[in-house]
């Protein structure tokens, strides 16, 4: 992955008050500009203006010249040090961050920036949205470079970390789930096409790019972790005092299966299926994970969707085979995510071909996964070869990225792993729907995802658009909700996301109302409100 740079004489627009102290998105960074004068950065430490050397040089000279000079040469040094600060600034804006397209500074990566120019010593932290960022090592070498370019600088020291843990949305989220950054679900619709392999193999690959990772097994009917995986403690544990459950590990990534609680293969009906993955999930302290993969059962019911309105999903994985049959099932997969507004990020095509004889052969065909990525816009495609390795080394539970890391099914899984990084990076970065009460102007906000596009929404109107069954007979479609059963200044209590897709709205009369994003682009607007914002006052 090449680093695009922008030419040294080039001036940032703006630099960003976050830069040393907070750890936002950089979508949401307010900047301030330094074109007429320059700045005093007030997020930076105040460390920056007192390192030994400045403090000498300050006692020397209060000690020969008289207060008023020693107040005016303060105030010169002051100037001095904030002058080096923008220089350190400037030379690293030049780094852009080939995912987002933006400038390392703008993107507030930049942390713990201290400057002397008497000594020409700088040290700076880079905290990047994860540890398993994949051009992590290009940017700490880029940084040593640009800052050491400068004229008065003799000394770099530059701390590569990461940001904390967190989902996007981590209010009213179970405790287990709110110190996860990523969901990423690893799904097929169908059975038998190597989704487990490919979603053990996948999270291991992330533990190998520096990632803290978890597994999931939601197939309660018939679990493949336990034989892919070989845990000393093959049982889950469970903590008394906080009723919560102790996942077990295996080379340092955190895994959770029903076949790690003592049952072996469930026997039961699908509304207590979802109940035992829905306890699973969001009573396992998890701890701080960057990415937790989800092995999704095969299927498109209620424990698909259970999973997905429990979990803030990320974005998914799609596995497949050549064969027409594995696509047309696959196809009501996508289909399902699509609604529930999850990303589909990637395509892995399971066993295409293998080599044999100075030939490539195709079995089973081809097609397939180029199909779904066509069809669907899915932007990445990924094909795995036929190895009796790779089958092997999920039945002695050992995966095979970890058993041959320098192999063709290792590296093709690298760039899977990249690939996901990357993926669920641009998505969190992006400007979410959100969904909000102005309480001043009575009305509900609505900011359309990937757009500019905003609107208001009267809270009488929601309400009574509610399309569930306690509003609407599902056998006749007959409006049980009247008009007048709502009263006009109804307000919500709460509003909070649901998964991707929708937000739960919390009314006065304890009636919960779930609001797919769709359908409230549909709804009447209130043209007045929204007129009443666009004028320079409201802005």
């Amino acid at each position: 992955m090449q680093l695009l740079h922008i030419p040294s004489s080039a001036t940032p627009a703006a630099f960003h008050r976050s830069t040393s102290l907070r750890s936002a998105r950089p979508l949401h960074v307010q900047g301030i500009s330094f074109v007429k004068s320059i700045p005093a950065f007030p997020s930076f430490s105040s460390q920056s203006h007192s390192s030994p050397a400045w403090v000498s040089h300050s006692s020397s000279v209060c000690n020969s010249v008289s207060p008023e000079v020693a107040t005016s040469q303060a105030a010169v040094s002051e100037v001095t040090s904030q002058t080096a600060e923008t220089d350190v600034l400037k030379a690293l804006s030049q780094i852009i961050d080939p995912d987002f397209g933006t400038d390392i500074v703008s993107c507030g990566f930049v942390k713990d920036l201290i400057v002397s120019k008497t000594s020409g010593e700088v040290s700076f932290r880079l905290e990047l949205t994860t540890p398993a960022c994949p051009v992590k090592d290009m940017f700490e070498q880029k940084a040593n470079e640009v800052v050491a370019a400068l004229p008065w600088v003799e000394k770099v020291k530059v701390t590569m970390s990461a940001q904390q843990a967190r989902p996007v949305f981590p209010d009213n989220l179970p405790a287990g789930l709110q110190t996860i950054s990523n969901v990423v679900a690893v799904s097929s619709c169908k059975g038998g096409v190597g989704k487990s392999t490919v979603a053990v193999n996948l999270a291991y690959t992330l533990a190998g790019m520096g990632a803290r990772v978890g597994i999931f097994d939601a197939d309660v009917y018939g679990p493949s972790l336990p034989t892919m995986v070989s845990p000393e403690n093959r049982l889950l544990e469970m903590n008394p005092e906080k009723r919560t459950i102790i996942p077990t590990e295996y080379m340092g990534v955190k895994l959770v299966s029903f076949g790690f609680a003592g049952q072996g293969r469930a026997i039961m009906r699908g509304p207590m299926v979802s109940g035992v993955i829905n306890q699973l999930l969001t009573t396992t302290q998890w701890g701080e994970l960057d990415y937790l993969v989800v092995d999704m059962p095969p299927g498109t019911g209620d424990i698909q969707l259970t999973l997905c309105q429990v979990v803030p999903l990320t974005a998914a994985v799609i596995v497949t085979t050549p064969q027409k049959l594995a696509f047309i099932d696959v196809a009501k997969g996508v289909r399902m995510f699509s609604k529930l507004k999850v990303p589909c990020v990637a395509v892995v095509e399971n066993m295409c071909h293998f080599d044999a004889d100075g030939k490539r052969y195709y079995p089973f065909g081809r097609g397939s996964g180029s199909q779904v990525v066509k069809e669907f816009g899915i932007p990445n495609l990924f094909e795995l070869p036929i190895r009796p390795t790779l089958s092997a080394s999920g039945d002695r539970g050992v995966p095979e990225v970890v058993a041959d890391p320098q192999g063709e099914v290792a590296g093709a899984f690298q760039e899977l792993g990249v690939c996901v990084v990357q993926q669920c990076a641009k998505i969190r970065q992006q400007v979410s729907t959100a969904v909000t009460y102005d309480k001043s102007l009575k009305a509900i906000r609505v900011k359309v995802p990937e757009s500019d596009e905003e609107f208001y929404l009267h809270p009488a109107t929601v309400r009574r658009n509610d399309r569930s069954a306690e509003s609407v007979d599902e056998w006749s479609g007959e409006q049980k909700l009247q008009y007048t059963d709502i009263a006009e200044d109804i307000e919500p209590e709460e509003i909070r996301p649901m998964g991707n897709y929708a937000v739960s709205i919390t009314w006065p009369d304890g009636f919960s109302q779930i609001a797919p994003y769709d359908q409230l682009q549909m709804m009447e607007r209130l043209v007045d409100v929204e007129e009443k914002c666009t004028t320079p006052m409201q802005r």
